[in-house]
């Protein structure tokens, strides 16, 4: 009797609303998703929840169980809903006040994030790139430090380079096990140095992530962020990723194919978003394969990743290279 095939493993890095788009089509596939996102948020929510509770900042977790989640639209809603009129509540999200209570329940961040995810009945796992309050901190052209990853896209000059505090900062066991695990990495979308960069300073997760075997894809934005990549080629986004890895690691790049001007609003404006400059000589020059699809559409007003294309795009990434072995 032929042995039942083997359900692939995708680790996906990074935070906020790409991250969060992207699982979304990811979790309707046969695979084992772990997403590994970003704690250094400390703006909104989360900003408060930290000095009241001396919790990670649980916003991009939330945002990510949400997506993964295989519950009722109505308890997805309320897990996401956020107080508007309380003086005491206004602008905390239900979310993170469940995951502030579950995390002084159990005493444990990635535990409540655990109890939280059965609740929510999430496919994959969500974990948290640490365990513990990190800090974000970049170094601008200018030498000027920004302290606080809220803070970072505020100040509108080039970042040099971003770093956390404190240094030593460890990864759940689990985090590297899914990592060592895996038969595909992939970082993106979202902000290049606020959330897929910080999953990466945490040294042994940067240290598993180099030493893997498993292909290795970024989806690149498909426009440029204010205050953190203004006028970023995808060059550029890659050349960020291995002057933090310290060396080169990306096997593949996915960019969106043609121009998506036509999609945007675009003004006259310093600091409006741009398409990200498909630069694919130097591309080739960084990285293996350069793959061009279809992949952008207008979501709410917002510029977005056609989830679902993108999702079936790296589940056949997986079952090519199954193919190689």
């Amino acid at each position: 009797m032929p042995h039942a095939k083997l359900v692939k493993k995708l680790v996906i890095f990074g935070g906020g609303t790409g991250l969060s788009t992207l699982v979304r089509g990811l979790k309707k596939l046969p695979i084992d998703i772990t997403a590994v996102v970003t704690v250094a948020d400390d703006g909104g929510s989360s900003g408060r929840l930290l000095d009241e509770y001396d919790i990670p900042p649980p916003g991009d977790v939330r945002n990510v169980m949400a997506a993964l989640s295989d519950v009722e639209p109505l308890i997805e809603k309320m897990f996401q809903y956020r107080f508007a009129i309380s003086e005491d509540l206004k602008g905390h999200s239900l979310g993170n006040l469940m995951l502030a209570a579950m995390t002084d329940i159990t005493g444990d961040f990635a535990s409540a994030v655990q109890k939280m995810s059965q609740v929510l009945n999430i496919k994959g796992r969500v974990l948290p790139a640490a365990n513990q309050r990190i800090t974000l901190h970049a170094e601008l052209e200018d030498g000027t430090i920004v302290t606080g990853e809220s803070k970072i896209p505020v100040y509108g000059r080039k970042i040099q380079r971003v770093y956390l505090s404190p240094q030593e900062v460890q990864p759940l066991p689990e985090t590297i096990r899914a990592i060592e695990e895996a038969d595909l990495l992939v970082f993106g979308p979202g902000s290049l140095y606020t959330s897929i960069l910080p999953t990466l300073l945490v040294q042994e997760i940067r240290q598993a992530v180099l030493s893997s075997s498993a292909k290795k894809v970024y989806i690149c934005n498909l426009t440029t962020q204010a205050g953190e990549t203004l006028e970023y080629s995808a060059s550029e986004h890659v050349q960020a990723l291995y002057d933090h890895a310290g060396e080169p690691f990306i096997d593949t790049v996915l960019l969106n194919e043609g121009d998506i001007s036509p999609l945007l609003d675009i003004g006259e404006y310093e600091g409006f978003p741009r398409p990200v400059e498909p630069d694919l000589e130097k591309l080739q020059q960084l990285v293996t394969e350069v793959v061009e699809k279809d992949i952008a559409v207008i979501t709410d007003g917002h510029i977005r990743h056609k989830s679902e294309k993108v999702a079936t795009w790296l589940f056949e990434c997986m079952e090519s290279e199954d193919e190689k072995k």
